[in-house]
């Protein structure tokens, strides 16, 4: 049995999903079935080893700083966006000073 990636139409969205079969016309055929007829926008691709992207879980320690990474990453976009607010805040703050005094 192989893995072949396929793009599908749901819902107005493409996706792209991995089909498992024996051949091209079976992962074709397993697609139609799962997700309609006319939904399928690309021919199946069978994905080698190093493409089937083979991902090792984590350790419950590797997940917990990838998690805390992860965190800081947002908090720190966030601040990015509050900043920028507080700029666009005083700005239009300046403005509607300036044109009051004119």
């Amino acid at each position: 049995m192989y893995k072949y990636q396929i793009y599908v139409k749901v819902k107005g969205s493409s996706l792209k999903t991995i089909i498992f079969a024996d051949n091209e016309i079976h992962a074709r055929l397993l697609a139609q079935y799962q997700y309609g007829m006319n939904s399928l926008l690309s021919n199946p691709h069978k994905l080698g080893l190093s493409e089937a992207g083979i991902i090792k879980p984590l350790t419950p320690d590797q997940a917990r700083i990838k998690s805390m990474k992860d965190q800081v990453k947002k908090t720190q976009q966030a601040i990015k966006a509050e900043k920028a607010r507080q700029k666009i805040k005083a700005g239009q703050k300046q403005l509607a000073q300036n044109g009051n005094n004119q």
